[in-house]
């Protein structure tokens, strides 16, 4: 295994063990949301929840726009980004992927939780938050350090819809 990839390994591997430990602490300490248990209310719980991911995505979408105002890269089709702004973009384009999964993954838990557990909705949206956080600085401190925040929220994703799966299907 080369040096960068046993980074990636441990990137990942800590990333997802945050996350894990991060959604658990969180939902212990979030008091479950008091809404009808109807698939409405418990939609529009996940939904409100669901703006402080979208404004970390708006943040990284206006960080390019603003970089490319403010250089030569006005014209995107020039190839005159920086590194920086490179990263930018394939930090915002991940976070595009990552954001419909993850909204897929909310809203489907959302209506699959027993209403006592609705706290898990908002611990899953704030993780969520900070591991794209991490995701973005990590790949602009060095592109192998992406793999904690990249890890940590695309397992989040998966463990949303498994979970959905086995409430849904048990």
């Amino acid at each position: 295994m080369t040096k960068d990839q046993r980074a990636v390994a441990i990137g990942a591997s800590s990333g997802t063990l945050t996350m894990l430990l991060l959604i658990w602490g969180l939902s212990k300490v979030i008091p479950s949301p008091a809404i009808a248990d109807a698939a409405a209310d418990r939609l529009a719980y996940a939904l409100h929840w669901a703006v402080l991911p979208a404004l970390v995505f708006f943040t990284m979408i206006v960080a390019v726009g603003n970089a490319r105002f403010a250089s030569e890269a006005i014209d995107p089709t020039l190839g005159k980004e920086s590194q920086k702004m490179v990263v930018d973009g394939r930090v915002a384009d991940n976070t595009t992927q990552q954001f419909l999964l993850f909204m897929v993954g909310i809203l489907a838990l959302s209506v699959s939780l027993p209403l006592a557990r609705m706290s898990i909705v908002a611990a899953v949206a704030i993780t969520f938050v900070i591991m794209r956080i991490a995701f973005w600085v990590g790949y602009r401190i060095k592109p192998v350090h992406r793999a904690f925040g990249f890890a940590s929220t695309a397992y989040l994703n998966l463990g949303m819809m498994l979970a959905t799966l086995w409430f849904w299907l048990r």
